[in-house]
C-alpha cells in the first residue's frame, strides 16, 4: 500500500486576516538548522510509519515557496531513499504567486516539483487587498504562467462569496479563471475563522459577510459552470479534469496513510493520530531533545477511524465505498452509517447508495454539513 508525506513550511512574509493555518512570520528564518530538523524529523517519522513507497508529496503552509530549492532538493533525496517513490509520484509546492517566488519555479521543476498549487485568490487588485495579499492581479497572472511553462500539473485557489459580491461578479471572475487553462481549481467559500483579524473586523462592524443565502446561490453556481467546462467538483471546493484530481488529497478524504512532519504536521498512519508541536520554536526544540517534533501519538479506536474516514469521504463526489472502509477500520458497514436516514435523504434527491458505496448528491452537497449530522451514526462521532 502507498501513502502519501505531507512537509510543512510554517513561514509567510505577512498574515493574511482570513488565514486560520499554521503560519507565522518571522525576521530571519535559519535554514540550515530547519533543513537539519526536517531531516531528523523526517527519519523518525519513516522509522514508525514503516515503509511503503509514497504516492504523493505535499509541500504546503505557511508558505513552502519561499524554501530555498536546494532545501526542498535534499528533501526529496531524503524522502525516495527512506521510502521509494511510486511511479509517476504526484510532489506539490503551494506557493504565493509573486514574482520572486516564481523566479524559482524553475530550478523547483528540476529538483522534482511536478506540480504547484498557488494561492491566487483573486483576479482584481481591490479585493487582493482586502485579502492582504501582497501580490497584485498582474503580478499574479503572470506568476502562474510561468508556473505552467515549467510544472506537468498547476492548480490555484480563489475565494469567493466575499462581501458584497453579487452573481455576475462572480460570474465574470470564474470564466476568467477557468479560461486560465489550469486543469485544476480550489474554489473557496469566504468563511471568518476564530482568532483571525476577519472575525475581529467583523466583531467591529468594519464588513458585513455575505448573505449565506446569496453565498449559497454563488456555490451552485460554481458548480454549474465548472462542470459545463469540464472542471466539475470531484470534493465540495476543489473542481478537476477527469485525471488532474489532487492524488495527495485525496488520501486525505479517501482516509488513506499519510506522514506529516514539520510544526504542526498532523498524520494518520496504522490506526494512529500524530500530530507535531505547532510553534515553530517548540518543534525545534523537540526535534532537537527528542529526535523528532511530535506532541503527540495516539492510537485510535475503530469507531473514531470510522467516523473520521465517513466525515471525510462524504466530502467526495464518488462518497465512502463501505466494504473497503469496514475492512481498514474492522467496523461492520451496517455500523457505518443510519440506513433509514441515508433511505429518506435518498428519496430527497439528496443522497444516494450504489451497491457498497454511499453519497452525497450534487443537490445534498450546499447542505452538506447538515446530511453528515443525519448520516455519520452519533455512535461514532462520540466514540
Amino acid at each position: 500500500m502507498a501513502r502519501a508525506l505531507y512537509i510543512h513550511w510554517p513561514f509567510c512574509l505577512a498574515k493574511c486576516p482570513y488565514c486560520d493555518f499554521n503560519s507565522h512570520v518571522r525576521n530571519r528564518v535559519d535554514h540550515d538548522a530547519w533543513e537539519a530538523a526536517l531531516l531528523a524529523d523526517m527519519r523518525r517519522e519513516a522509522e514508525c510509519a514503516g515503509g511503503e513507497p509514497l504516492a504523493s508529496i505535499f509541500f504546503g503552509g505557511g508558505t513552502p515557496s519561499l524554501m530555498p530549492p536546494a532545501l526542498v532538493s535534499r528533501l526529496l533525496a531524503e524522502a525516495e531513499r527512506l521510502w521509494g517513490f511510486e511511479d509517476g509520484i504526484e510532489i506539490t509546492l503551494e506557493g504565493n504567486p509573486s514574482s520572486v517566488e516564481a523566479a524559482n519555479y524553475a530550478v523547483l521543476a528540476e529538483v522534482g516539483i511536478n506540480r504547484a498549487s498557488l494561492g491566487l485568490q483573486a483576479l482584481d487588485d481591490d479585493t487582493l487587498r482586502f485579502l492582504g495579499r501582497l501580490h497584485g492581479a498582474s503580478e499574479g497572472l503572470a506568476a502562474l504562467e510561468i508556473a505552467q511553462r515549467h510544472f506537468a500539473r498547476v492548480s490555484f485557489d480563489l475565494i469567493y462569496a466575499r462581501p458584497g459580491q453579487t452573481a455576475e461578479d462572480w460570474d465574470a471572475e470564474l470564466a476568467r479563471a477557468m479560461a486560465l487553462g489550469t486543469g485544476h481549481l480550489s474554489l473557496y467559500q469566504l468563511t471568518i475563522e476564530p482568532g483571525t483579524r476577519f472575525e475581529t473586523m467583523v466583531r467591529k462592524g468594519e464588513f458585513i459577510p455575505l448573505d449565506n443565502d446569496v453565498a449559497a446561490d454563488l456555490f451552485d453556481l460554481t458548480r454549474a459552470h465548472t462542470a459545463a467546462a469540464g472542471l466539475p467538483a470531484y470534493e465540495i471546493s476543489n473542481h478537476a479534469r477527469l485525471g488532474e484530481e489532487s492524488r495527495h488529497n485525496l488520501a486525505y478524504w479517501r482516509y488513506d496513510d499519510y506522514c506529516g512532519i514539520g510544526p504542526g504536521a498532523h498524520g494518520r498512519r496504522a490506526g494512529a493520530a500524530t500530530v507535531r508541536h505547532r510553534k515553530p520554536e517548540n518543534w525545534l526544540t523537540a526535534v532537537s531533545q527528542q529526535g523528532d517534533g511530535l506532541a503527540e501519538a495516539r492510537n485510535l479506536g475503530r469507531h473514531e477511524q470510522a467516523a473520521e474516514a465517513m466525515l471525510m469521504g462524504l466530502r467526495l463526489a464518488e462518497g465512502v465505498d463501505l466494504a473497503r472502509l469496514s475492512r481498514k477500520v474492522g467496523v461492520p458497514t451496517t455500523d457505518l452509517y443510519v440506513a433509514e436516514k441515508l433511505s429518506f435523504y435518498a428519496t430527497q434527491g439528496l443522497a444516494w447508495q450504489r451497491d457498497t458505496r454511499i453519497g452525497v448528491t450534487e443537490r445534498g452537497m450546499p447542505l452538506l454539513d447538515a446530511l453528515l449530522a443525519e448520516l455519520v451514526p452519533a455512535a461514532l462521532v462520540e466514540a
